[in-house]
């Protein structure tokens, strides 16, 4: 979390995260991870870790909650560690910020691809180049097993 810290907004930088959902404590769920979310305007950062042990994540500056369509501000933005940060914020392109159903949970788009995409029981994602925020893929491959994943709030 203290590298992230530069890139969050400015009104975030003081504040105590809170763990709100991890697999080891909660269950690979996505269910769960909707229902740990905390108030929905609070920030929320997403962090995973894959199979090959590469890091990467989201930060929203809602709480990741199921929904009909997109959702989020611009503030949104996505990393990874590999094996240093690199941070892929907003274009401006579109606003394909978040989306989140039974099935998926979806970070970015554009042309039929996610920035990032997890599925309904969080043991597989992917994540491709997408528009929103001209992200390089996040893991090593496009798609990948999580290993553990972890949902951080205010």
């Amino acid at each position: 979390l203290p590298q992230l810290g530069p890139h969050l907004p400015p009104r975030l930088a003081q504040q105590p995260w809170h763990l709100r959902y991890c697999t080891g404590r909660d269950g690979f769920s996505l269910q769960s991870l909707y229902r740990s979310g905390g108030p929905p305007d609070s920030p929320t950062l997403l962090l995973i870790r894959d199979m090959e042990g590469q890091a990467f994540g989201a930060f929203s500056a809602s709480t990741i909650r199921c929904s009909s369509g997109f959702y989020g501000t611009g503030e949104t933005f996505l990393f990874s560690f590999s094996p240093e940060l690199k941070v892929f914020k907003w274009t401006g392109r579109n606003n394909f910020f978040v989306k989140g159903d039974v099935e998926l949970l979806m970070f970015g788009g554009g042309s039929g691809r996610f920035g990032l995409w997890l599925d309904g029981d969080l043991h597989h994602g992917g994540s491709h180049p997408c528009e929103t925020f001209h992200n390089e893929t996040l893991s090593p491959q496009e798609e990948f097993c999580v290993q553990d994943l972890e949902v951080w709030g205010l």
